[in-house]
């Protein structure tokens, strides 16, 4: 498909996009940016909230990070979330820092997640529109 203006052709859709980035697309970003890092964590607490686990768990990778400006920003994600030894009834979710992965063992557990989290910091707005996990084989690495 090409766009014109009168009458010229301007660019396809596909060498645009090949080429420059579209205004409103999602791009790359660091893994270690601090709003993908907050986005990350409010993603795991979505996922502590909908699951019926006894135990919490908390981000052991960050695969890919992209964001998108949409009145605000969206994070789009793929994280890794494994468990870990803190039991919810006991521990709060702010606690996630301090909560240690489970050893290897029976108990030990990774989910692969993908998750759209939205926010506007100037209003201190996040939601998670979007989030699918699935189990994974790898362990989690760090604690």
């Amino acid at each position: 498909m090409l766009l014109l203006f009168s009458g010229l052709c301007l660019c396809s859709i596909v060498s645009c996009q090949r080429y420059t980035s579209v205004p409103g697309s999602p791009y790359n970003i660091s893994t270690d940016n601090k709003g993908v890092l907050k986005a990350v964590l409010h993603g795991a607490y979505s996922f502590n909230n909908q699951t019926n686990d006894a135990f919490l768990f908390k981000p052991s990778a960050i695969e890919k990070a992209e964001r998108q400006l949409v009145k605000g920003f969206k994070y789009i994600l793929e994280v890794d979330l494994s468990r870990t030894v803190c039991l919810k009834k006991v521990h709060k979710e702010a606690d996630l820092a301090n909560c240690k992965f489970q050893p290897d063992g029976l108990l030990q557990q990774t989910f692969h997640c993908d998750f759209e989290v939205w926010t506007m910091p100037w209003l201190r707005f996040m939601k998670t529109t979007y989030f699918v996990c699935s189990p994974s084989d790898r362990p989690s690495t760090s604690s």
